[in-house]
């Protein structure tokens, strides 16, 4: 078998190699590296803080006038064939793509950092803090995150599926504006060296602190410490799924799993509801909605500029959230283009906007209304119990306080697991479709490729994970968003010069 032909080395090794090279001395030296990497965050937060959050504002404009504009008929593909997958199944992979176990951990205990650190004038601990915390828990899952996601996928489907280009690449949907010059030379390259390289810096990341998610309910379950040990058991057992999901491919492994969870997430819903307190959740589910509504524009352009002192978790995790979304910005709507064969551009950001958002919303109303419900009554001191010890043993603790505890736990385990592995098995076709020499407007990837991206994968995180450098990783990732945050901006350009120079609002549109 020869790499050369199975694989684009002049994009994969060097994104390879400097990944390596940015988080081995990192890790070495992680403590003086965290120092330095939050100081730049922080200065970031306090000049630009403005800037990320008209960026995630003008997207969601981007994406409401691409879709409402003569831009949203046009399908990506022949207007003749019927969709790929059915819209339940077309949304369940969206949903498993653009959420995963995140999730489960943030609609868990997202509320606690707010409740415990409010916007200014708002006392800790307090109903409105309570409410705040919900209420943000669901705007960062909001209409701004999943802008960030999708708002290049139309042009990434539409050289795949109506220019019909070969190869899957952010510097193929830059040909319009830079030229074939520009695309075929270094400037090509390095465009799609920058994607590789957040995109497996994202990978190693999601997966290393995916696994806490399950260690620490495991911990839980059996009684026992959690261990390095455990951890590796936990992650061999993680990238056997998901490499294995991959390799199946879209049809065979990453649907079926993603439409699975769907039943297994509503079943959870369902039995917390019943078998917890149901009446105070739906309550406190229309409190929080209300609550977001009411300020969704105050948390969407907000800065506290007159408020001096420091920063709330509101202003810094905003801010660090869009800059960490944009990192995964280009592999979402590469994958979202890849999966959207026969839709029109509009079905694809719509439902990219709404499928996500109403599933988060529900999860966040659900997970967070158990946990505040136990805090209230005095069950269980949430707020005290996330600052004393490590964040992620809480989710155990509150799940231990339904009925059938160990249930409980296990069925998050479940869920949890499956949506960590349907994250990174689109993450692993993903990367191998890009990355892969074959034309990819007829074919997949080749399945070799894919397992030995989800290899690169599992051995990067676990080094990490060992030596201790993914903290830093995780800052530099959020860092690397700027960058790709101009992309954006010039795709969405691209997109819509493509489309008016095929004309093709009025031909590639349905009768």
């Amino acid at each position: 078998m020869n790499i050369n032909k199975l694989i684009e080395y002049r994009i994969f090794f060097p994104s390879l190699l400097i990944i390596i090279g940015i988080a081995i001395p990192f890790a070495l030296y992680e403590a003086e590296s965290l120092e330095l990497l939050y100081s730049i965050f922080d200065y970031i937060v306090d000049v630009f803080s403005w800037g990320y959050l008209w960026y995630g504002v003008l997207l969601v404009a981007a994406g409401l006038y691409l879709s409402f504009s003569k831009y949203g008929q046009v399908v990506l593909g022949d207007p003749k064939e019927k969709p790929r997958f059915t819209l339940f199944e077309y949304a369940s992979i969206m949903i498993a793509m653009g959420v995963g176990s995140t999730i489960m951990r943030t609609g868990m205990l997202q509320w606690t950092s707010v409740a415990n650190d409010p916007p200014a004038g708002v006392q800790p601990g307090s109903p409105e803090a309570l409410l705040w915390g919900n209420a943000y828990s669901m705007f960062l899952w909001g209409f701004q995150v999943f802008a960030i996601f999708v708002i290049i996928a139309p042009a990434m489907g539409y050289i795949l599926y109506v220019r019909k280009r070969p190869l899957m690449r952010i510097s193929e949907a830059c040909r319009v504006v830079f030229g074939d010059k520009f695309t075929e030379g270094w400037g090509g390259v390095a465009l799609d060296i920058l994607f590789l390289i957040s995109i497996l810096a994202g990978a190693a990341v999601t997966l290393g602190l995916g696994a806490p998610i399950i260690t620490y309910n495991l911990s839980a379950l059996l009684g026992v410490e959690v261990a390095f040990g455990m951890t590796i058991i936990v992650t061999i057992i993680w990238v056997l799924l998901f490499s294995l999901s991959a390799y199946l491919g879209i049809d065979k492994g990453i649907k079926r799993l993603s439409t699975i969870n769907m039943y297994l997430a509503g079943f959870f819903a369902l039995f917390i509801l019943v078998a917890g307190p149901g009446v105070f959740i739906l309550n406190y589910f229309t409190d929080s909605i209300s609550f977001l509504l009411s300020n969704y524009i105050n948390i969407s352009l907000n800065t506290y500029s007159v408020h001096q002192g420091e920063v709330s978790h509101i202003q810094s995790n905003t801010v660090f959230w869009f800059a960490y979304s944009a990192t995964w910005a280009l592999l979402h709507s590469v994958f979202a283009a890849t999966i959207s064969k026969g839709r029109t551009i509009k079905e694809m950001i719509l439902t990219y906007f709404l499928a996500p958002t109403l599933i988060c919303w529900i999860a966040t109303g659900v997970l967070g209304g158990l946990g505040v419900h136990r805090h209230l009554t005095g069950v269980l001191s949430v707020l005290d119990l996330v600052e004393e010890e490590d964040r992620m043993a809480a989710i155990p603790e509150i799940l231990s306080t339904l009925p059938f505890g160990e249930f409980s736990i296990i069925i998050f385990i479940v869920v949890a697991l499956i949506f960590l592995t349907t994250t990174l098995d689109s993450t692993t076709y993903t990367v191998a479709a890009y990355t892969s020499t074959r034309d990819m407007s007829k074919f997949e990837s080749p399945k070799m490729l894919r397992i030995i991206i989800a290899a690169v994968i599992a051995g990067l995180a676990l080094i990490l994970m060992r030596i201790g450098g993914l903290a830093p990783l995780e800052v530099i990732s959020g860092l690397m968003g700027i960058p790709i945050i101009i992309i954006q901006f010039i795709l969405i350009f691209a997109a819509k010069r493509m489309i008016d120079e095929d004309k093709a609002w009025e031909y590639n549109i349905r009768k």
